[in-house]
């Protein structure tokens, strides 16, 4: 059904993203599809912000963003041949929706968790990507 999957985690909160990762290890591991992984750290919002980290402070937190990554993969996705990790940084849903067309996926799957209100039923990025995809989105609560 789907020939490539992207799944959205947060290296920060793995346990939330242990029932998305079921999902899309299962969806891919069914139709042989090509799972990718993405984990998007968020940026400062503003520039004055960054000004009082150093310059190799950005490339610190995206290395243990990604070693994070890999090690989590290693068991959480254990099965799927065609895995691919990625880790950018920035705004969230609109990385998410740019490596969703550079990968030319199928499907997003991210979860529900994240939101910080009880009237809400997902949390702000899982609602911006599911509105704005082109691609089929399943959100995992």
């Amino acid at each position: 059904m789907f020939k490539t999957i992207l799944l959205t985690v947060d290296v920060n909160d793995l346990k939330g993203s242990e029932r998305p990762a079921e999902a899309a290890r299962v969806m891919a591991m069914a139709d042989g599809a090509e799972l990718h992984v993405m984990n998007v750290v968020p940026d400062y919002g503003m520039s004055i912000v960054g000004s009082f980290f150093s310059q190799d402070h950005n490339k610190l937190i995206l290395k243990e963003a990604k070693a994070a990554l890999e090690d989590w993969a290693k068991s959480a996705l254990a099965g799927v041949e065609n895995l691919r990790l990625h880790v950018d940084q920035g705004t969230i849903y609109d990385l998410v929706l740019k490596e969703a067309k550079s990968v030319e996926a199928d499907a997003i799957i991210v979860g529900a968790h994240k939101s910080q209100l009880k009237d809400y039923l997902i949390g702000p990025n899982a609602a911006r990507i599911a509105r704005h995809a082109k691609q089929s989105v399943f959100v995992i609560r």
